[in-house]
């Protein structure tokens, strides 16, 4: 069977799967509670930086594949 999602499910679960293991071992990690809280506010903004990028990269890619797709079925019809 083929992947429908071109991998783009599997990069958001690991995404979301590194966030959250981040801020568990944060929270767990022997800091001062503002201390805490500013380093998860500085890797939730990094996180949210990488997550935009690889969801601009997810549309560019799906749209490349559905003019590709257009394109071959026009091909065909002609």
């Amino acid at each position: 069977m083929t992947d429908k999602n071109g991998g783009s499910g599997f990069a958001v679960g690991l995404i979301v799967g590194a966030v959250l293991g981040l801020a568990i071992g944060l929270l767990f990690a022997p800091r001062p509670g503002e201390e805490t809280r500013q380093l998860l506010r500085e890797k939730a903004e990094t996180a949210r930086e990488r997550a935009t990028k690889v969801a601009r990269k997810v549309r560019e890619t799906a749209g490349e594949a559905v003019k590709k797709a257009q394109a071959r079925v026009e091909k065909e019809m002609a």
